[in-house]
């Protein structure tokens, strides 16, 4: 079994101490991957449920790889992530939601011989065994002795309705988490124990806050709210947190006037408010001096703000909300973690993008008149490739064997907006069976009634295997209705498109060019044919293995067409609902449909007889069949009015089929299958290590995708497949790369130099008349370094005598 598909932003990530490494929390793992090619080098496995929080142990003399984990399963867990190994596990029984270890960036606790316990903080679900009201306080911040490996029973800093994030200041002075409209910050005592009085204090605001950030060196917080305002407090706890003698403390507390901003009795200087960003504030930030604060959020831009002078510059167009800015020791590196599963790295302070780092992106948002027609998933079964309509108006290619992203078409050129209404929307995508075609239908929804658009769009590969480039624009193809389905022909550069306006049409390529290996078509594609049933809605097609029939749903029958001459040759009975989905069964006389309704049905018909062979009363989401024999496979969904909670969260089932019997040949139980896919990919017998049989047939394996874009590859057969995927995704695992050191680092390798006193060649004892013409020519970085010139340089200058000793 093959899984992947998993979130990269579910959590911030984490560098190395050299900066070369970036630690991801990934599902129940961590990912490792290299700053330098962002791909990625070993993973962490262990955990059994979501990683929260993964935190790197700053480098000294003995500990330079290590990290600390927590994650939903109730354990954290100490790592040595250079060779991939779990040093301890601690069990907590609790679900960990967050964790921060302040001491780790105390500077007091590396002066200290003798190190005292470690201790962590964590945001704890404590509910639990608890009876769920409505004002039930789930979320608890308790304190763990990482030492010890046990939590500090009768230490718990706060109550909240729900787990909270816990954020710590750079110098693991403060903690602190955001509760609804304020802040609550305890100062981390100097000395940590588990017996310790912790001073705390609450910033207050109108509006819901949504991150904030303390000040590396200064006793400065910034907060953002729901509105995209940033708060600036300076000189927080100053009467509560900070340490003075009884007399100024008194004095402060006197002192009343001067605080502009700052509410009520909340214990701060002052407060300011600075506003740019049009929505909610997801980052924020300060430099390694405190210098700058970036902020981010759901305009896809990244702002810097000049501390003390409010100026500004900012990185724009990113494309995607910003979720977490993440910072290195080196000053020259960074991150930002987006909302559509990417994470860039920026080269600093230029802020520029160098690398991206890609996993599969989050489902698109659909709106409701188009809800339920969309088929925004299409998969390449030769290659295991997986077409993503995806939220900014791109098409990602995703390799499921590799689970890494190969290539990103922009299909409408339009910049990420950060509202809520959606305008445009890819509502279909579908590739040839070859992969050298794709066909998008772009629909552009109309304003009060006006304006609406319908564009179908001809993408043709390029010289790269997903190299696509744009070949032919067809507006309004089915006058004003909106197109259904697109199939493509088996053998031939011919596409179908079915519309809900009552018409299919017959595109086919121009021109296609015969070469040694391929045949890829040029100069654009043209209606060769247009076919309608009785003006009903056509609402699926699906040509047969061989290209011979065409089959087109009008909305509760199935006509059955010559796509050569465009003749109708048959009509196939009538199912209650309408007809969402069809496809033919391998090369069997078999088709297989699925009706959605009030009354949906799965059924299966037989062409020979043409009439029903069996069915079933089953919501059909997908179908996907074999291509030589005549097994098929569906997922179906459960009826709401089933009781989810007894399935663990399960809501669908895939059911494997042998076209001639009503019998499930097997079944799979699985979870988020609304709007998910599934379909027959080929695992290619070249990539399977140690494969070197012609004769071997390509594997026939099942690929599903859930609505969350999580998936599995098995094996429908039960055939062992765990250790040809194992194999298969450590060929694509780079391996850790070598630094280069000092003068290597800057100039590059030395070049071999050959040493003068080589007596094999007799040119080379006699020095050139002006060597120093020649020794300093060339690049710089393949000069020798000074110290092989200059005894060379110095001994041309000099003028040579012979002296006679007595």
């Amino acid at each position: 079994m093959i899984t992947g598909g998993k979130s990269y932003v579910s959590s911030p990530p984490a560098f190395s101490n050299d900066a070369k490494k970036l630690l991801i929390c990934t599902g129940s793992s961590v990912s490792i991957f290299s700053t330098s090619t962002a791909l990625q080098i070993s993973e962490l496995e262990g955990h059994t449920d979501l990683v929260t929080s993964v935190i790197v142990v700053p480098a000294s003399s003995k500990l330079l790889n290590y990290c600390w984990t927590s994650s939903l399963d109730g354990t954290i867990r100490y790592w040595d992530f250079s060779v991939a190994e779990l040093v301890k596990t601690i069990t907590i029984s609790l679900p960990v939601h967050s964790m921060v270890i302040p001491s780790l960036l105390s500077k007091s606790s590396e002066n200290d011989e003798k190190q005292p316990d470690l201790f962590a903080y964590v945001s704890v679900d404590g509910s639990q065994g608890k009876e769920k009201l409505p004002n039930t306080l789930c979320g608890q911040i308790r304190k763990c002795n990482l030492t010890k490996s046990r939590m500090v029973g009768a230490v718990t800093l706060a109550e909240t309705k729900k787990p909270e994030f816990v954020t710590s200041s750079p110098a693991g002075e403060y903690i602190g988490i955001k509760d609804k409209r304020k802040l609550r910050i305890w100062e981390v005592p100097t000395k940590d124990s588990e017996r310790v009085f912790y001073k705390k204090i609450k910033l207050h605001h109108t509006k819901k806050i949504t991150t904030f950030a303390f000040h590396p060196t200064e006793r400065i917080v910034a907060a953002g709210d729901a509105t995209g305002r940033i708060l600036i407090w300076r000189g927080f706890g100053d009467k509560t947190l900070c340490v003075r003698d009884k007399s100024a403390n008194e004095d402060l507390m006197n002192i009343d006037d001067g605080r502009a901003g700052v509410r009520g009795e909340d214990d701060a200087d002052s407060c300011t408010t600075w506003h740019w960003h049009s929505a909610e504030v997801k980052v924020l930030f300060f430099s390694s001096d405190g210098a700058y604060l970036y902020s981010g959020g759901k305009e896809g831009v990244l702002m810097v703000w000049q501390l003390d002078t409010e100026k500004r510059k900012f990185l724009p167009r990113i494309g995607s909300p910003l979720l977490y800015y993440t910072s290195s020791r080196d000053p020259s590196i960074s991150t930002i973690s987006c909302s559509d599963n990417r994470i860039h790295i920026l080269k600093m302070p230029s802020m520029e993008i160098v690398k991206s780092i890609s996993g599969i992106k989050l489902p698109r948002a659909v709106p409701e008149v188009l809800d339920g027609s969309c088929n925004g998933l299409a998969f390449n079964q030769t290659s295991g490739v997986a077409a993503i309509c995806t939220d900014n108006y791109c098409i990602q290619f995703y390799n499921l064997f590799d689970d890494r992203e190969i290539a990103e078409v922009q299909v409408c050129e339009r910049n990420h907006q950060p509202v809520d209404e959606v305008t445009v929307t890819i509502s279909v995508v579908a590739l040839s069976p070859d992969g050298c075609v794709m066909c998008t239908v772009e629909n552009r929804l109309p304003e009060d009634g006006i304006g609406g658009l319908v564009s179908l769009k001809f993408w043709v590969c390029g010289s790269q295997s997903t190299n696509f480039s744009l070949s032919t624009i067809v507006y309004e193809p089915h006058r004003n209705a909106s197109i259904s389905e697109i199939a493509f022909h088996p053998t031939r550069h011919m596409a179908v498109s079915s519309s809900y306006g009552g018409d299919f049409k017959v595109w086919v390529s121009k021109n296609a060019i015969e070469q040694k290996d391929q045949a890829r078509p040029i100069n654009g594609w043209k209606c060769h044919a247009v076919g309608s049933y009785k003006k009903k809605p056509l609402t699926a097609a699906a040509f047969s293995v061989d290209g011979s029939v065409l089959a087109v749903a009008a909305e509760t029958v199935i006509t059955i067409w010559d796509p050569e001459n465009n003749v109708l040759v048959a009509v196939i009975g009538e199912s209650l609902e309408p007809i969402s989905r069809i496809a033919f069964i391998g090369k069997s006389d078999y088709l297989v449909s699925a009706s959605r309704g009030s009354e949906p049905q799965l059924s299966v018909w037989s062409l020979s007889r043409m009439c029903v062979s069996w069915s079933y009363k089953l919501h059909i989401e997908a179908i996907t069949s074999t291509m030589g024999d005549s097994f098929f496979a569906v997922l179906g969904l459960f009826p709401k009015t089933s009781n989810e909670s007894t399935l663990h969260d399960v809501d669908g089932v895939i059911l494997l089929f042998k076209a001639e019997d009503p019998v499930p040949v097997a079944t799979w139980f699985v979870r988020k299958a609304r709007g998910g896919g599934l379909a027959f990919v080929h695992l290619n017998p070249e990539s399977i290590e140690g494969n070197t049989s012609d004769s071997t047939p390509a594997p026939e394996l099942l690929a599903y995708i859930n609505n969350d874009h999580e998936y599995v590859i098995f094996s429908p057969h039960g055939d062992q497949l765990d250790e040809r995927g194992i194999s298969l995704r450590e060929n694509h695992v780079m391996p850790e790369e070598t630094g280069r050191l000092g003068y290597e680092s800057i100039y590059g390798e030395l070049a071999d130099i050959k040493p003068l006193n080589n007596l094999n060649s007799p040119a080379s004892v006699l020095p050139s008349g002006r060597p120093w013409e020649t020794i300093f020519s060339g690049s710089s970085h393949n000069l020798p370094p000074f110290t092989k010139l200059c005894s060379v340089f110095l001994e041309s200058l000099l003028e040579k005598r012979t002296t006679d000793v007595e």
